[in-house]
Formats: structure tokens, C-alpha cells, sequence
């Protein structure tokens, strides 16, 4: 492995912390590091930006620490070995609690599409709460009417019906049950490698076990993951199709309910679907009499850059589109969209949720779309993103480790080896290379079913100088293992 070397021992301190038991063991890690020295003239160093937060005058890092141990639940964890309390952000920064700046490459996972704080929303979300915070749908409120139609207008075909709710796996819950309702059946067909959500129905439909607890989740088949990187088929996106039709035929009655994928998986890895796959599936489960969910609540909202949707990159059309994260740039917000006939299952009986559509949210969301068209954020996504991908596609001619780099406009990962032969996860390294980012100012996400892929999912503000600051504090990390 070129640049790369390899630490065989971890200290007895180490092997006494949980989280570097997690980080370090049966693994791999660099042999001989020189520590970062923030005076060195090598160091990358962060494009100027004309913003300082104000002081910080609440608890300490491990006065936080110590409230989550004692109050919130022990399932929550942290990213860094030195933990980061992040008080304050503006557009693609944010900002540590001793007023040091972070360019933020994960906005989030993949949330915060404006950027943080951004004025317009700011400006709407404060304008609506001052005037009505909270109603309820049975009366009328123009802010989720005004939302929902310029929503509506983002989708093709009779996608024309929203349904509001608080999150991504609410969304994709309903899209799932919506579906088995219109079509009569139970059968739902998903990607192995998927993640849809953490609710009773989204969890058997995600696909990798570390998300999946040992309850009931029934009715879920999970067809080959079309992964042009590992998968046995390549890029050869109509081979994996094939797997779909075989699941129908032979572990189903012939008829199902729904197919159910990202477009790129985000928390799989941004795995970005082999080409023509889709296509080709939305056939099958057609013919099936079932109906075709884009779960949207990552790719979505311009991030791709080349489309404003993910599944436009496949050439097809869903039946239904589920939505959230940067559907409000932060606020707890996500959406259901379909067509006037699948819509009418609802009516069957009384279905409700009391904070989906709330005016503020639904405010903001409206912002949202406003300032994407106006700053030209999508345009700005395919820019930099290229130009971010052609950078670290030349960094993984320089060092072995990078196995892959892929993803499209600012949703882009990069898969960390140890054998590019082997394909073998680099799961230590990846976690330091992480680590040391943060060091030196940048936050970058970590993600796959081996926890060996960056995860670059940046606020869509992100400019060129982020991007060459970006992939130079990569380099020189990677330079120094």
C-alpha cells in the first residue's frame, strides 16, 4: 500500500476505552504519524470568510458530556475521539464553542442544503413563529397550501398530492403502507445495502444489520445490491435487474406491493445505483402490479447536481416520492408525494399527523425551494461537485488506500482499502483520517456497511476554495500515515 503503513500494537490506555475498542480493533492502523503541528507552513490552510460568531458562554464539552451519560440515551454516540461542541454556523462553517471554524463537508447527513443559518429561512421561520407557531390541519393555514403547490411543481408526471410529515422514516413509512393498501398486497421488494428509516415498517426494508434490531419485520425481500464497485455484476445495471423478476417470481405470489431504493445510498456508502437499473425494475414491478417509491430523503433537492431528484438520473418516473433532511434545511420536516389515485387509500379511514404541515416548518420549506432557485444551488452542486470529484479521483492515483471514488455533484464518497485487489475495508484508517480532519478544519462524514467510506454531503453553498481545502487536508493527512 502506497504512503500507508501499518501500526500491529494499540496502547493498554486504548484497549481500555469503548470507543477505541470500536476504532482500533482487529484493525489496521497507521505505523508512524508525525502529530499535526498548526504552524507548519504545509498545512492547508481555511479559505477567509468574513463572520465571527459571538462568545460562548455556556457548558464545557464535558459538562455536555456528562448530561448526555446521566439523561439521554446510552444508544447516542459521538463521531471524534475528542468530541465536538459545534454552537454556532453560517452557511458552510460551523463553529466550536472556542470560536474555531469548521468547513462542514457532511452538512448534517446531507441536511442542511442552503447552508446553515441561512438569512432567507432564518428570516421566514422567525416571520411565521411570531405570527402563528402551531395550528392544526383542520383549519386552513396558506403556509402549508403555498408549500405544498411549489413542491408539486419540482415533480414530474401526477405527482401532484403531498402529505406532510416530521421525518424521513415517517415519510417512507407512509409511502410503504400507502402501498400495500392501494394494491392489495403485502409484498415489498428493497435493496440489500439500503437504509430506510428505524420505525417498525422501514426497518425491515433497510438492508444492513447494524440498523436492524431483532424484532418483527415481515413482508420485505431484499434483492442484490446493483453496486458498481462491489457488486458481481459491475455497472451492468439490467443483470441485477434480473435478481428483482427472480425475487417475484419465486418469493411472491407474483403480484407485490411496491420496490422501494435510493437512488444513491447514502448511509450504505453513497453507492450510486449501476446504470439502467431502475429502469429495468420498474418494469418488473409494474408487470407485478405493484407501484415504484423513490426514497429521496438524502439525493434529493438539487444535491445531485445534474437533476434536482435523484431517480431523474435513471430516466424513470415513481409512483410515489418521499422526502426530508434538506426539505427544510434543518427543521424537522418531510414529505410524501404521489399521485390523486394512490392518495385516496387515506380516505379509508382516518389518518392524521399533528405536527406534519406545522406553519413554521412548512415556512421554512418554502424558503428553502425559493433560495435554492435564487442562489442557484443546484447549478453550484454539479460546479463544485465535479470539480470536487476530478480532485479526489487524482488523489486516488496518489495513494493506494482510496479504492473508489464515486457519487455524483455534492452527495460523494470515497472507499478506503487496505488490498484495491481484495477490496479489503479500511475501517481504522478510515476513522483517523476522519479524526485528523477535524484537526486541521474539516468535518466529513463516515459511512458503508463497513464503516470504510467518507461520506461528502456538503451544504450546496460549498465553494471551490472548500473543495481544495477539503481534498488538501485529506492529502496531507494521508501523506503523513
Amino acid at each position: 500500500m502506497q504512503g500507508v503503513m501499518v501500526r500491529k500494537a494499540v496502547s493498554s490506555a486504548a484497549r481500555n476505552s469503548a470507543i477505541a475498542q470500536r476504532c482500533f480493533s482487529h484493525s489496521r492502523v497507521a505505523q508512524k504519524e508525525a502529530p499535526l503541528q498548526k504552524d507548519d507552513v504545509s498545512v492547508p490552510k481555511m479559505p477567509p470568510f468574513d463572520y465571527s460568531p459571538p462568545p460562548y458562554n455556556g457548558p464545557s464539552a464535558g459538562e455536555i458530556l456528562a448530561k448526555r451519560k446521566d439523561y439521554l440515551s446510552p444508544s447516542l454516540f459521538h463521531l471524534y475521539k475528542k468530541p465536538l461542541n459545534v454552537v454556532d454556523g453560517k452557511m458552510q462553517y460551523l463553529f466550536d464553542d472556542e470560536g474555531r471554524r469548521y468547513v462542514d463537508a457532511f452538512g448534517g447527513i446531507a441536511t442542511v442544503c442552503c447552508g446553515h443559518c441561512h438569512p432567507d429561512v432564518v428570516d421566514a421561520i422567525i416571520k411565521q413563529t411570531k405570527r402563528l407557531q402551531h395550528s392544526t390541519v383542520l383549519y386552513l393555514n396558506s403556509a402549508i397550501a403555498d408549500f405544498a403547490e411549489a413542491l408539486a411543481s419540482k415533480l414530474p408526471g401526477d405527482l401532484k398530492v403531498v402529505f406532510f410529515t416530521n421525518s424521513g422514516t415517517e415519510a417512507n413509512e407512509l409511502a410503504i403502507m400507502m402501498a400495500r393498501l392501494y394494491t392489495g398486497c403485502q409484498d415489498i421488494i428493497s435493496l440489500r445495502n439500503g437504509y430506510h428509516g428505524n420505525a417498525a415498517g422501514t426497518m425491515g426494508a433497510t438492508g444492513q444489520s447494524i440498523w436492524k434490531f431483532n424484532v418483527v419485520q415481515s413482508g420485505v425481500h431484499h434483492a442484490v445490491n446493483p453496486d458498481p464497485y462491489r457488486g458481481v455484476f459491475g455497472s451492468d445495471g439490467e443483470k441485477y435487474a434480473k435478481d428483482v423478476q427472480d425475487l417475484i417470481d419465486y418469493g411472491t405470489s407474483g403480484n407485490v406491493a411496491a420496490f422501494i431504493s435510493e437512488t444513491i445510498q447514502g448511509v450504505g456508502g453513497i453507492v450510486e445505483l449501476a446504470p439502467g437499473y431502475l429502469p429495468a425494475v420498474y418494469g418488473s414491478i409494474k408487470n407485478a402490479g405493484g407501484i415504484c417509491i423513490a426514497d429521496e430523503v438524502q439525493s434529493g433537492f438539487a444535491r445531485t447536481g445534474s437533476h434536482f431528484w435523484g431517480f431523474e438520473s435513471q430516466g424513470v418516473v415513481p409512483d410515489i416520492v418521499t422526502m426530508a433532511k434538506s426539505i427544510g434545511n434543518g427543521i424537522p420536516l418531510g414529505a410524501v408525494v404521489t399521485t390523486p389515485k394512490i392518495a385516496e387509500v387515506l380516505t379509508r379511514r382516518s389518518y392524521f399527523n399533528t405536527f406534519g404541515g406545522n406553519p413554521v416548518c412548512t415556512a421554512a420549506g418554502l424558503a428553502v425551494l425559493r433560495v435554492i432557485e435564487k442562489e442557484n444551488l443546484q447549478e453550484n452542486a454539479l460546479l463544485v461537485g465535479s470539480y470536487l470529484k476530478d480532485r479526489l479521483m487524482a488523489m486516488k492515483n496518489k495513494y493506494e488506500i482510496i479504492g473508489d471514488v464515486r457519487g455524483r455533484g455534492l452527495m460523494l464518497g470515497i472507499e478506503l482499502v487496505t488490498d484495491r485487489q481484495e477490496r479489503t475495508p479500511a475501517k481504522a484508517e478510515t476513522l483517523h483520517v476522519v479524526d485528523q480532519m477535524k484537526e486541521l478544519g474539516v468535518l466529513i462524514g463516515k459511512g458503508g456497511f463497513y464503516g470504510n467510506v467518507f461520506r461528502i454531503t456538503p451544504p450546496l453553498c460549498f465553494n471551490k476554495e472548500d473543495a481544495d481545502f477539503l481534498v488538501d487536508s485529506m492529502d496531507y493527512v494521508m501523506s503523513r500515515m
